[in-house]
């Protein structure tokens, strides 16, 4: 089975130094901390739309598990419930997107 991975799209911050310090400081270690079983962790700084134009999202972070039951074991866990809860509160241009996907790897 393909890898998976968690998905995590915050919408832009209403303040975003305030946002990369916390983002920086304390979430990203805490993921590092207390999401077991993850392969790795990737995290994005959206700069603009390919046109230019302003995104709709800041930052995705993307968290790689070995299989969908890694994925929900973390996800259940004392650990990953705390760190979700952390991305929401800490998401201050409103609620961070979530999504699940199942990951298919072309190497040139």
């Amino acid at each position: 089975m393909a890898g998976v991975k968690l998905i995590v799209a915050y919408p832009t911050p209403t303040d975003i130094d305030a946002f990369e310090k916390v983002y920086t400081e304390e979430h990203v270690p805490m993921a590092v901390e207390k999401l077991g079983g993850k392969t790795k962790l990737v995290a994005t700084k959206i700069l603009s739309m390919a046109d230019g134009s302003a995104a709709p999202y800041y930052r995705i972070a993307e968290v790689y598990f070995p299989s969908m039951e890694a994925l929900g074991a973390c996800a259940e866990s004392e650990g990953g419930q705390e760190t979700i809860a952390h991305a929401v509160e800490i998401s201050s241009g409103g609620a961070p997107l979530f999504m699940v996907a199942e990951e298919e790897v072309f190497e040139f």
